[in-house]
C-alpha cells in the first residue's frame, strides 16, 4: 500500500528533476557568458582607469592648503584621480557655500554613493560565485539517475553520456564561480583603496573650507 502510494510521488520527482536539467544547463552557460563579460569589463577598468597608477594623496592634500576654489579644482583636474573621484570632489567644492553641517552631510552622501556603486558592481560577480557551484551540482546529480538506470540495464553508452554531462556541469559551474570570485576579490581591494582615498580627500576639502570660514569670521 505504501509502495503504491510512493510510486506516483517518485515519478513526479523524477519528472521534475529531469525537466530541470535543460534550464539548469542554460543557466550555467549564461553564468559563463556573464563571467566573460565581467572579465572584459575588468580589463577595460585596468587600462582605462590606470589601475597601475597610484595617486599621492598626502601630496594632494598639501596642495589644497591655502588655495582658492579655482586653484584646488586645477589641482584635482591635474591629478591622477579617477573621473568619479574628481566629480565627487568638484561637487563638494561647488557647494562650499553651504552651512558646515550641510556641507559635511553632502560629503557623506557623495562617499555613500560611491560605496553603493561599488557594492552593485561586486554583487554581480559575488552572485555568480555563489550560484555557479549550486547549479553545477544540480546539473551533476540529475544525470546520475538515468546513468544508474542505464548501468542496471547493461547500457554502458548511456552511463557514459550521463557521466560526461555530470562532469561537464561540475567543471563549468566551478570555473564560472572561480573566475567570478577572483574578479570580486580584486575589485573589492581596488574599491576599498579608492574609497579610503576619496574619504581622505573629502575630509581635506572640508577642513580647507572650515579654515576659510574661521578666517572670514
Amino acid at each position: 500500500m505504501i509502495i503504491s502510494f510512493l510510486t506516483p510521488l517518485k515519478e513526479t520527482m523524477h519528472t521534475i528533476s529531469s525537466g530541470l536539467l535543460a534550464p539548469i544547463i542554460v543557466i550555467l552557460l549564461l553564468l559563463v557568458a556573464f563571467v566573460v563579460i565581467e572579465l572584459g569589463k575588468l580589463m577595460v577598468e585596468v587600462f582605462k582607469e590606470r589601475r597601475h597608477f597610484k595617486v599621492d594623496v598626502s601630496a594632494l592634500l598639501d596642495a589644497f592648503q591655502k588655495k582658492n576654489e579655482l586653484e584646488i579644482l586645477n589641482e584635482i583636474e591635474n591629478s591622477g584621480l579617477y573621473q568619479r573621484q574628481k566629480s565627487a570632489l568638484r561637487e563638494l567644492i561647488k557647494h562650499r557655500a553651504l552651512p558646515a553641517a550641510s556641507h559635511q552631510a553632502l560629503a557623506r552622501r557623495l562617499l555613500a554613493d560611491e560605496e553603493d556603486r561599488f557594492a552593485r558592481i561586486t554583487n554581480r560577480t559575488d552572485l555568480i560565485a555563489r550560484l555557479g557551484p549550486m547549479f553545477g551540482l544540480m546539473a551533476t546529480l540529475i544525470p546520475l539517475g538515468p546513468g544508474l538506470i542505464a548501468l542496471g540495464q547493461g547500457d554502458p553508452k548511456g552511463l557514459a553520456d550521463s557521466l560526461l554531462t555530470a562532469f561537464d556541469a561540475t567543471v563549468t559551474g566551478l570555473a564560472a564561480a572561480g573566475v567570478a570570485f577572483f574578479i570580486s576579490r580584486l575589485r573589492k581591494r581596488w574599491y576599498e583603496d579608492d574609497l579610503t582615498s576619496l574619504e581622505v580627500l573629502l575630509e581635506g576639502i572640508l577642513e580647507v573650507v572650515d579654515n576659510e570660514r574661521r578666517i572670514a569670521e
